[in-house]
């Protein structure tokens, strides 16, 4: 028996680099917030921070995502990417609201601070998402819906950046109000993103509803 070991043949493929991994959603949130730091910083200015973070959902590997800050501090290739995920553990997302209705109705408003995360599950429900009165503490939101014979609605105020990336099965995914001119360029940026079979989500403004106090909080946050 032969056991001396052989290079491997000829086109063989080889491991891949760490810039050909998938991107996970850890790595889109960690893109993400440097985009938002940035923007917040004066590094980008308000049209530049839209278009990165209108292609970062669309972009599929690691190495692409980092060309979208590899201009930005944050962004330098410095640390690796983390190993992809094998199914023991999931990298850390920040904690996660949920909000389920099953042939029944939930709502969130009011005066509330929603997290980084919310998570929205209606099957044959009706669930309202109400952020006019929120009081955010993160410059990225980002909301998941999956919806089955039932009504979502995201509310925002009118000069928060909302974007939307679903799609609807025999159902409808919408989202209105996208790239508003007179979205405030230190405003939080509200990510709807969803699946609806037979059923509804919708994300837009609420018009009359706005966040003044945006910039001052942002700002006295960067000052320490």
């Amino acid at each position: 028996m032969d056991l001396e070991k052989h290079p491997a043949a000829p086109g063989a493929p080889a491991a891949a680099a760490p810039a050909e991994l998938r991107a996970s959603d850890a790595d889109r949130d960690r893109i993400a917030q440097i985009l938002a730091d940035a923007v917040a910083e004066g590094r980008l200015t308000a049209e530049e921070h839209s278009e990165r973070l209108d292609s970062l959902y669309a972009r599929k590997t690691v190495g692409e995502l980092d060309a979208l800050v590899r201009d930005l501090p944050a962004g330098a290739p410095a640390a690796a990417p983390a190993a992809p995920y094998t199914g023991a553990t999931r990298p850390a997302v920040g904690p996660v609201e949920t909000v389920v209705a099953v042939c029944s109705s939930s709502a969130r408003k009011g005066r509330w601070r929603p997290a980084a995360h919310t998570r929205a599950v209606s099957v044959m429900g009706d669930i309202t998402i109400d952020l006019t009165e929120a009081v955010f503490e993160q410059q990225i939101t980002e909301i998941n819906v999956t919806c089955v014979l039932g009504n979502v609605e995201v509310l925002v105020p009118e000069n928060v950046t909302l974007r939307g990336y679903g799609s609807g099965v025999l159902g409808n995914f919408e989202v209105r109000g996208e790239s508003r001119g007179e979205t405030d360029p230190q405003a939080p940026v509200v990510i709807v993103r969803g699946f609806s079979l037979l059923g509804n989500i919708e994300a837009r403004p609420k018009l009359g509803a706005r966040l003044v106090d945006l910039a001052l909080r942002l700002r006295k946050r960067l000052e320490g």
